[in-house]
């Protein structure tokens, strides 16, 4: 489903804390008086004077190699039209974010107050010695040809408009492989376009390239079939005017093999599409709603094959499948601009990388279990981390053959290591999550719902089509806070445990509770009076198979949410405790660390067992575990009864679990530490790479460790994660924020996702 956003939610997102999404971010030490002398005064002098002598050395002291300027106007804001300047303003800061989070690409946003092309072009020209290439944005047709061609004869650095380019590179990757599929050869393609403006153009001019033949196209604009006996085109639409006897588009697409949309929403009729050619190939690219909806179209015709502009179908044109990693092999070969090599040879990686077996992380990111080239894969998904890989040294190899590079790279495996290197290895873990809890969202029971952090969190997730929630609490009270703080729940069940409503089902719960506990403590009244409590109502919900997963902590003790989930789930393996894991987003990836929340002082035995749950679960977010056993000592060098339960533990996982990457004791600081490691404990596994698992020999120092790297460290933490469970049960920090809780339920969605397929 398509992501539902509702005007406050975005006006808050843009406005709350500091406003925007953007900040500028140092990249050296400047805490003392020496870095600061260092970084200017008189220290910046150097780098000054070496510049001035070798002006290329620009690249080598400063930012400008990886620093892109994001600008437009305002004049043709993509769905919103010619808004302005300050008005396009939020559009390029979220470009910015797209080019640093898919390419790590940093970009300062410039709009400028310019409608002249003269004008316009003189600015930006002047602003090269700062950037390393320039994103044209949001610039209106006829105007965005000529700024660009100016440009790029007029500057040495790559110049692209993506609404042009961008759309046109990943149609024409998608062009060619749904050609294949329905076996027909490019230069044979009947093909219409419906739309003109420079997205169209753009995609026709690269169809040409890669063997579309010019009189087999046929474009349509809002007046009709780009005639060559109209005395209305521009010298743009003039290049691809017909002189077909069509006039309409309903006519030309009578035995067409292909139509392209970039105009506007149910212009392609199902009748017409009934009249194309067999195996008709449609993209219908207008956003928010397609020529034609997806549903209705494949309802018209079983044997089409389809690309639409959205990402709640498959085949989705999106130019984040291109602009960042064009961008970033230009800027890796300094290249003086983007060229039509380095177009078609990011066209031919794309249509190349949707060819190949996808990465187990695709499949988990949208919850398929083996996604495959065929009709309902034929463009790369955009979370597909090999795009990085594979377009930016595609584009960076046509830069150099085409000579057009200044800096040339030989060795292309250390090239593709150092771009995984500078995007860290966390691969995206929160989005990718998010996407496969949307595959199957969840009914998840959210025990606190008369509380608004819970209740905006609950929206959100429905919204979002991430979960299906179920809140329990006082209906009256629920609708007061819906009310006050103009929420929408639509119609999302609301069950009181303690209203008359639900007598019927907790006696039903009452009996099973008291089945349940018989023997361990509980008489019948007393099992009965305790499934009116929420947590116990909520997990007898679960117990019974009428939720998925249950949320809850946000004001209780977390003992009060796990006792009853233990008297009424259980554990997912007999004799063995449930332990608890957060998750802690750095800039250097997910790092997880057990147990946090749980168990006090582990014996050697449910330190193994907190190791191989955590290793369990980190695997399901196909990242491969690499476990740092941790205490106050390394390798034996104290034989204290704390170090030494945590080195019996290491003992046992290496004899029972030869191929899990795992050691200790050690420190936490020498466990990271790549040469301190190398030169003093050569023999350690976590020599070849950093741990992503840290495992604490007690409670105390796991909870004081997470809090820290969340306080002081910039670490966003998820969790506590409950490890261990029959069912999904997840407990929220005291006082977590809207987004904890969101990020929580993603985690209980996944995680109820995996217990199902796991139950026999």
């Amino acid at each position: 489903m398509a992501i539902k956003i509702r005007k406050q939610d975005a006006l808050d997102y843009h406005a709350q804390d500091r406003p925007g999404k953007i900040e500028v971010v140092p990249t050296k030490a400047t805490k003392s008086q020496r870095d600061l002398a260092l970084a200017y005064s008189p220290g910046v002098a150097e780098p000054c004077l070496e510049i001035a002598k070798h002006p290329e050395d620009v690249y080598k002291y400063t930012a400008k190699g990886n620093l892109v300027a994001v600008i437009s106007n305002g004049t043709a804001v993509l769905g919103l039209g010619d808004i302005g300047p300050e008005a396009s303003k939020p559009v390029m800061e979220g470009k910015g974010i797209l080019f640093k989070i898919f390419a790590g690409i940093d970009v300062f946003d410039i709009e400028l107050n310019c409608r002249d092309i003269d004008d316009f072009v003189h600015v930006v020209k002047a602003l090269e010695p700062t950037f390393g290439g320039v994103n044209l944005e949001d610039i209106k047709a006829p105007d965005c040809f000529e700024i660009e061609q100016r440009l790029k004869k007029e500057m040495r650095i790559p110049v692209m408009h993506d609404d042009q380019h961008g759309t046109a590179i990943i149609t024409a990757a998608g062009l060619i492989n749904a050609a294949e599929l329905v076996g027909k050869k490019l230069e044979d393609l009947q093909i219409v376009v419906s739309g003109a403006g420079a997205s169209a153009i753009s995609c026709v001019k690269l169809f040409l390239q890669i063997g579309v033949k010019r009189e087999n196209i046929v474009m349509c604009d809002s007046k009709g079939v780009v005639r060559a006996d109209r005395n209305d085109l521009d010298k743009y639409k003039r290049e691809f005017a017909t002189t077909r006897p069509f006039y309409t588009l309903q006519e030309a697409l009578q035995g067409a093999d292909m139509f392209l949309g970039l105009s506007k929403a149910n212009i392609l009729k199902p009748e017409w599409l009934l009249t194309m050619a067999a195996k008709p190939i449609v993209f219908a690219l207008a956003n928010p709603d397609p020529e034609i909806a997806y549903d209705v179209a494949v309802a018209t015709r079983s044997d089409i094959i389809m690309a639409t502009g959205r990402s709640d179908y498959p085949n989705q044109v999106n130019n984040v499948l291109g602009f960042p990693f064009i961008f970033r092999g230009a800027l890796d070969v300094r290249a003086t601009e983007i060229n039509d090599a380095m177009k078609l040879a990011a066209v031919y990686a794309i249509a190349e990388l949707a060819r190949k077996p996808v990465p187990e992380i695709v499949n988990i990111a949208y919850n398929q279990p083996h996604i495959t080239f065929g009709p309902h894969y034929f463009i790369p998904k955009p979370l597909d981390p090999r795009l990085l890989t594979t377009v930016a040294p595609a584009v960076a190899k046509a830069a150099i053959q085409s000579g057009v590079a200044r800096h040339h790279i030989s060795d292309w495996e250390a090239y593709e290591n150092e771009l995984r290197r500078r995007m860290g290895n966390d691969e995206n873990i929160m989005r990718v999550l998010v996407n496969k809890a949307k595959q199957d969202p969840q009914r998840v029971i959210f025990a606190e719902a008369d509380n608004y952090n819970v209740l905006k969190a609950a929206q959100i997730v429905m919204d979002e089509g991430i979960a299906k929630p179920i809140l329990l609490g006082d209906k009256n009270r629920i609708a007061q806070i819906i009310a006050e703080n103009g929420l929408d729940l639509g119609d999302t069940p609301i069950i009181d445990p303690l209203s008359p409503e639900t007598a019927e089902q907790c006696r039903r719960y009452g009996d099973i509770f008291f089945d349940k506990r018989k023997r361990r403590g509980y008489n019948y009244l007393e099992a009965h009076k305790r499934v009116r409590e929420r947590n116990y109502f909520g997990m007898l919900m679960l117990h019974e198979g009428e939720a998925d997963a249950l949320i809850s902590g946000l004001t209780r003790k977390y003992e009060s949410v796990l006792r009853p989930a233990l008297e009424i789930i259980g554990t997912a393996e007999a004799g063995k405790k449930v332990s608890g894991m957060y998750m802690m987003l750095t800039k250097q990836g997910p790092i997880f660390m057990a147990d946090t929340t749980v168990i006090q002082n582990p014996t050697t035995e449910e330190l193994v067992d907190i190791a191989l749950f955590a290793a369990d679960a980190v695997r399901r977010f196909d990242i491969e575990p690499r476990i740092a056993m941790l205490s106050y000592s390394n390798f034996g060098s104290s034989n204290d009864p704390e170090p030494t339960k945590v080195r019996k533990a290491v003992e046992i996982l290496k004899a029972n679990h030869p191929h899990l990457c795992v050691d200790g004791e050690i420190q936490a600081n020498v466990a990271f530490n790549k040469e301190i490691l190398a030169e003093n404990y050569p023999f350690s596994e976590l020599v070849s790479g950093a741990p992503n698992i840290l495992i604490f020999p007690n409670l105390a120092a796991g909870n004081i460790a997470y809090k820290l790297m969340q306080a002081i460290g910039g670490a966003e933490a998820v969790g506590p994660i409950v490890l261990g469970m029959k069912k999904s049960v997840h407990v929220l920090q005291l006082g977590s924020s809207v987004r904890e809780i969101v990020n929580m339920t993603t985690i209980a969605v996944v995680d109820a996702q995996d217990k199902k397929r796991q139950r026999p």
